[in-house]
Parts: C-alpha cells; structure tokens; sequence
C-alpha cells in the first residue's frame, strides 16, 4: 500500500542505517512479547519514499525500543527495485541481523530471498503485502491487515447516511492489487444491489498517485452527473481532485475514506460552505508494522508473541455522529502526517523532515 512517492516527502537516501535501541526502553515497562534473548533486528522497506513509509519506519522503530533486549535496529529502503530489496534481504541477514521484518512490496517475488534467509535460521516476518509461501517452512510468521474490515466499516456507514441506495465511485491503486480487491469484497458484503458502482469493476485504478487520482475524478465528474459517495482507500490523495466538484457547480460528495491530517484540514476549511459534506475515516494503517515488529521481537528474543496476526485498522473519524472521533485536523502540522497512528503527531513531524 501507498507505494507512490507523489504521496508526499522525499525518496530516502540511504539505502541502510544504524539505529541504537534499548535507551528508551529501559524506562518503561517491558512488554510480554519482549523476552530475555538478545537480538537485532531490521526494517525492510520494498520502497520508502514517501511520508506514509517514513512515519510507518519510524512506528516500527519505536516499537522495538519498547524492548531492552534489542541490541540493534537497522533499516533498508528498497526503493522501489524488486533486485535491490532482495540484495537488502540477503545482505542484512549476512552482516547477522537475527531478526528481519519486511515491507513485500514486491510480493512473492521475494519468497525466495526470505526463504533462504528462514531455513538459513533467521526470525523472519513479512507483513501487510502478501508473499506467497507458508509459515514455518518460508518464514517464521505472516501479519496481514484486515482490508475486508475496512470495506465493511465503510459499508455500514455509507447504509447510514444512504439507506435507500446511492451511486458510489469506488479507487484504489495500481490495477490488481490485492487491497482494493478486499475492500470491494467487504463493501459487498454490506452493501446491497441498489447501491450502483460507477467505475469500471473491479475499481478505478490511481495507483494511490494525487495526480493520476485527479485525472481519474475528472472523467468521472464529467460521465457521472451524480456521485453520492467516493470511496477511497487513500483519503489524503484525493483532497487536489475534490474541489473539481466545486468549481463544476456540485457539492462535494460523502467520502468514506482512510485518514490524512491534509483530508481532515480540508474538510475543516470546506464544510462550513459545504454542510452536506460528511467524512468517514479508518485509520491509514501505521501501525501494522508495530504488530510486525511485536511478532519478530518475541521470536527472536523468546517472549510472548501476541494474540493477533492480523491488524484491524480502527475506526476514525466520523463527521455525522462524532464516533469514535469528529473529524481532526492539525493545521500547526504538516498535511502528511496521520493523526490515527499511535505515534506523536510531533514526532511524525519531525520524521517525515529527517
């Protein structure tokens, strides 16, 4: 998810770096899943240029300073090439890293790599991207996100607002992926025949790209004279389209969305003009790589692993009803930040400028 670095923030530039852990951790209480064992571990990134994976970097950082057994993070940033993630796995795990956890974007065409690094004896945990293979014989654990979840959280809001029925406009990103496919399929399972999907099956394709998103808005305002609901498993990149609602003479439509400190802050500058508007957020998903991190942590140190394995995005922010929150904005903040993440606002500031 969230692999384009229009997205915000700047590509990366080191390939790996050092990071000292364990300061942190030792004034606070140590989790069960943080065992006795010492150990290192890494962060690999299949692509890392943009503010979502700088901020998730840094929530999986935060994480493993939870634990004081933890000798050493480390971090390398794909950067989008299928060869240089698989040269990032191979190699962390030659320099001794125990403990791998991975970002697939690539997907199974990183099996391979993680294999030989699994039978090679290392604690791997591919997560959120799925890889293919199976656990214990490929890698040590897989944690996947609740795309389903998010589509049927959408779905029961969207019979909210629109119990009758609606027209809605359902994008994802690049053409295929696994996400949108079951978001649609939690959608369906909620949502009835007399809610009508107006892009082309089984979602229009934006590759989660501002730019692209706003093109893809432009042909379908002009096809489709009534969009009751955009549904969009990016919320931040479509804030440059939605005005083309406005300046077309039509109220923006209800956005069942993720969230994004820039989407909560338009909202906010919009809606006093706009009282129709609703927004329905869950959040953008940060912290699937603290589950991760829970996972390869208590494997490789010998504690507690967790009682899931599969993030559920929580819920966000509801304009209609305030629950579980109103709609948030920070406007003291950068725009691409993530206020559902557990990490600081700030310090997903200070992050995103590193």
């Amino acid at each position: 998810m969230k692999m384009t670095a229009a997205k915000g923030g700047a590509a990366l530039a080191a390939t790996a770096m050092m990071l000292c852990v364990g300061t942190s951790a030792a004034n606070a209480e140590t989790p069960s899943w943080c065992g006795p064992k010492k150990a290192s571990i890494a962060f690999l990134d299949g692509f890392g240029g943009n503010s979502w994976r700088r901020i998730t970097t840094a929530s999986a950082k935060e994480e493993a300073e939870k634990c004081p057994s933890i000798t050493g993070y480390e971090y390398a940033d794909g950067q989008g090439n299928t060869q240089k993630a698989i040269s990032d796995i191979k190699s962390m795990a030659a320099k001794g890293t125990d403990a791998l956890v991975v970002f697939g974007d690539a997907g199974p065409a990183v099996l391979p790599a993680l294999t030989s690094v699994f039978k090679a004896g290392k604690v791997v945990v591919p997560y959120r991207v799925e890889v293919g293979g199976k656990e214990g014989e490929n890698y040590t654990k897989f944690i996947g996100a609740s795309f389903k979840n998010d589509g049927e959280n959408w779905g029961k809001w969207i019979k909210s607002i629109l119990p009758n029925g609606g027209n809605l406009l359902f994008i994802s990103g690049p053409a295929g992926n696994s996400q949108g496919k079951d978001e649609l399929e939690g959608l369906k399972s909620v949502l009835g025949p007399e809610y009508k999907f107006l892009n082309p099956a089984p979602f229009d394709v934006t590759n989660w790209d501002p730019a692209l998103t706003q093109q893809v808005l432009t042909a379908e305002i002009a096809k489709n004279p009534k969009i009751d609901v955009i549904v969009s498993d990016f919320g931040p990149s479509l804030v440059g389209a939605l005005p083309l609602f406005q300046k077309s003479g039509r109220s923006v439509p209800a956005l069942a969305t993720s969230d994004g400190n820039v989407l909560g802050c338009f909202w906010t500058d919009i809606q006093k003009d706009n009282p129709d508007f609703k927004l329905f957020t869950v959040a953008t998903g940060n912290d699937n790589a603290r589950l991760a991190v829970q996972w390869a942590v208590a494997a490789a140190t010998g504690g507690k692993p967790p009682s899931e394995n599969v993030f559920k995005a929580p819920m966000f922010e509801n304009s209609v009803s305030a629950t579980p929150h109103s709609v948030e904005c920070r406007k003291d903040l950068p725009g691409d930040i993530y206020l559902s993440a557990e990490m600081k606002p700030e310090e997903q500031a200070k992050a995103i400028n590193k």
